[in-house]
């Protein structure tokens, strides 16, 4: 899932790392290292009836096969066009059980059956014959795939959050900008039709002046607690570390769920890694990034965010408090009473309101705004296919991305700065414009804005740091 500690040297400068040769996609198609020769000759694919030409063609390999970047995967198969070169993991039988589908994939599709495998992401980056790569691994290791992967000329698909620490999405925001690449966040939710109503809906002005948000998204990390336990010989631990460098982080199955292939048994939970300070950001990174996502976005916040963050409890404040620069106060509380632990927003101007939610929206105004007619199911995620497919057509036919880096980014400064106030248990204030906490020298040496890598990683294009 990383780069060998001896093939790092690349990333040896925290100024910046020089641009790599790039290559074209219809540069591509000369190559077979694949054995995709056979296919490159035929004028077009036919994919579930459509005909594909070759330069609508995207090869991909995808980092991180756990019950997210496995389930992402079989998503990108449904997009016309979309071949499948190679997988890598840090668990072997992870790796595996990507290698099973895909073959059966291309077999059904009639493609040659090949699907390469990989324990260190570096020598799946070093393929010239793959467009695109999605990172779907643990939070921690999304800096440096992305910004390898960059930096090798492909293009990417990023899980949200963008990063673990602030200074690393910014690095990889530099790292686009360097290579002037395509990046896509894993917001779906940007691609979702409630969503995309509400964000109309707010913008257009059908509430009025916007005074509030109320947003629901979850309870913060915990510090590390899990018992260790025996690392088995199918997972490669110390790939799984990667730059973490907290002495109590240790092997335990929630951590990397386990799976079996005969008999077949997907994970019975999502990585725990998420729910602890040490290794993730919790709900509020977790679900916020969705949800924050979509409030940044209404409010016409992208590439922005709030500039004082007030915990819970601080002051007499019975909520999580953030303040925009305009006056609007958004607050981490239920936004349906009846549902306290729902995930969604509801958005409170002057001439309404209006909640939304996976598969639910709902408003007080009237007017021309028509129902999606769509009701709230626990459990139910949207199809991601739509959003796979924006940033497929982005790299083929330069369409507009719908959630770019510099979303992600924002989106994922709040969130971290979310648990800095939290942790620093008082307000905490952010500049935007500067991307700077203005002299606030704790809040600056938090490990959430940056933290010294574990030898021998270094983060590149770190120009934020300090």
């Amino acid at each position: 899932m990383k780069t060998k500690p001896k093939e790092n040297k690349k990333q040896a400068s925290c100024k910046g790392a020089p641009k790599q040769g790039t290559m074209s996609r219809r540069d591509f198609l000369s190559l077979s290292a694949l054995g995709l020769a056979s296919l490159t000759i035929l004028p077009s694919w036919i994919i579930d009836g459509k005909h594909i030409p070759p330069s609508d063609r995207v090869v991909m390999g995808f980092v991180g096969m756990g019950q997210q970047g496995f389930n992402d995967m079989r998503s990108f198969s449904r997009c016309p066009g979309v071949q499948i070169a190679a997988c890598c993991d840090v668990d072997s039988i992870k790796r595996e059980r990507a290698r099973r589908y895909v073959v059966d994939w291309q077999k059904n599709q009639g493609m040659p059956q090949r699907c390469d495998l990989y324990e260190f992401y570096d020598d799946l980056l070093n393929r010239k014959d793959i467009d695109a790569i999605e990172v779907a691994t643990p939070d921690h290791w999304h800096a440096l795939i992305c910004i390898g992967a960059l930096d090798t000329g492909k293009d990417v698909y990023c899980q949200k959050p963008l990063a673990y620490t602030i200074t690393e999405g910014l690095a990889v925001q530099t790292a686009v900008r360097h290579n002037h690449r395509v990046m896509q966040m894993g917001s779906q939710q940007r691609s979702s039709p409630e969503f995309q109503q509400a964000i109309k809906m707010v913008r257009e002005g059908a509430l009025g002046h916007i005074n509030e948000v109320h947003v629901r998204v979850g309870d913060p990390p915990k510090p590390f607690n899990l018992p260790e336990m025996p690392v088995p010989q199918n997972l490669n631990f110390n790939q799984w570390l990667g730059p973490l460098t907290d002495p109590k982080i240790h092997y335990h199955p929630d951590l990397c769920p386990p799976i079996s292939l005969d008999p077949e048994v997907d994970e019975k939970l999502w990585g725990a890694w998420r729910w602890y300070q040490e290794t993730g950001n919790g709900y509020p990174a977790d679900w916020g990034a969705h949800m924050y996502d979509i409030v940044q976005a209404a409010l016409g916040f992208d590439g922005l965010g709030p500039v004082e963050f007030i915990p819970q409890g601080y002051d007499n404040h019975k909520y999580a408090t953030m303040r925009y620069a305009n006056g609007i106060v958004m607050t981490e509380q239920p936004f349906d009473e009846s549902q306290p632990n729902w995930q969604g927003i509801k958005f409170i101007g002057d001439k309404g309101w209006l909640k939304v939610a996976r598969g639910y929206l709902a408003y007080s105004t009237k007017g021309a705004y028509g129902s999606l007619d769509k009701k709230y199911q626990p459990g139910t995620f949207m199809n991601e296919v739509l959003h796979m497919q924006n940033f497929l057509d982005a790299i083929t036919k330069h369409d507009v991305l719908r959630a770019p880096v510099e979303y992600g980014t924002s989106t994922n400064t709040l969130c971290c700065i979310f648990n800095i106030a939290r942790e620093l248990k008082r307000p905490v204030h952010w500049n935007p414009s500067t991307l700077s906490f203005e002299g606030d020298r704790e809040a600056a040496a938090h490990r959430l804005y940056w933290y010294e890598y574990r030898r021998p990683y270094t983060l590149p294009y770190c120009d934020h740091r300090g």
